[in-house]
């Protein structure tokens, strides 16, 4: 990873860049008449900002900060306080997290530059690993999946981790023409029926998976998603290096992704 959860973690705002933060927010949210969300309400938000910036800080890297995602962090939150309708019976943090985290990871997305040849890679192990499934009916290993390709597993890893950077194979958006998860899972903005029952759907498609993973790849899974624990923090959990955890966490995004294609495409 470019940049080191340790390093990032370590760096706690200061209580004059959160003042700074309290008045951007502010500035950038004054002048707006008959909203619901005061501009205290929203400095109360601003420190869910730094927690979910820290939580996605493995996807980091040069020249991207952990700065610019806390920066366009704070502008989803305000965006979030000034569209916010509680008419969809949603409360504002549920609504101002999807918020925040949709415009981090757009911050993210929009820096996660994979050349050609990478992206040829991605769809390869893609197909490879969904002909051995439809074959053998179980996903392979991650050396079986490096034996189909004819790489080393390090480099089976490292396209894992190039995928996971360009938001192909992601929790938060699994595929370029599916909607993030964080939408689907949250009940704001749901416009027929028909919409919801995919919705439902997908989240049944997705906790099955899920359950289908190695064990240690679905604890890591529940351990950086439900619990939200850092990259740090779940690789003190298992006793093993920080960069082995994001060797698995992508390895589990990848095998997810290959489910939910599946299912999308009437496989499963």
């Amino acid at each position: 990873m470019a940049v080191k959860t340790k390093n990032i973690t370590e760096q706690q705002p200061a209580k004059d860049g959160q003042e700074h933060l309290n008045r951007a927010a502010t500035r950038a949210y004054s002048g707006q008449k008959g909203q619901l969300i005061d501009n205290e309400q929203i400095a109360e938000f601003l420190p869910m900002v730094h927690k979910i910036a820290r939580q996605v800080v493995t996807y980091l890297k040069p020249p991207l900060s952990f700065e610019d995602l806390v920066s366009a962090g704070t502008v989803g939150l305000v965006k979030a306080a000034r569209e916010f309708d509680p008419s969809h019976q949603a409360e504002f943090k549920t609504y101002a997290y999807i918020r925040i985290k949709g415009a981090i990871l757009d911050e993210l997305r929009g820096w996660s530059f994979v050349p050609a040849n990478l992206n040829k890679q991605i769809h390869d192990a893609l197909q490879a690993s969904q002909k051995i499934i439809e074959q053998t009916g179980t996903a392979p290993t991650d050396e079986e999946l490096a034996e189909k390709l004819g790489i080393a597993v390090d480099k089976l890893y490292e396209t894992f981790e190039n995928a996971r950077a360009q938001h192909f194979v992601s929790l938060d958006g699994f595929g370029e023409d599916t909607p993030p998860l964080g939408s689907l899972l949250a009940a704001v903005n749901v416009a027929t029926p028909d919409q919801q029952v995919e919705r439902d759907e997908l989240t049944d498609k997705l906790a099955e998976a899920i359950e289908q993973l190695p064990p240690r790849q679905r604890q890591i899974i529940i351990l950086y998603y439900q619990q939200h624990l850092t990259m740090k923090q779940v690789a003190e959990v298992f006793e093993i290096t920080e960069s082995r955890i994001s060797q698995l966490h992508a390895s589990a995004l990848f095998n997810l992704s290959v489910k939910l294609r599946q299912w999308k495409d009437g496989r499963l």
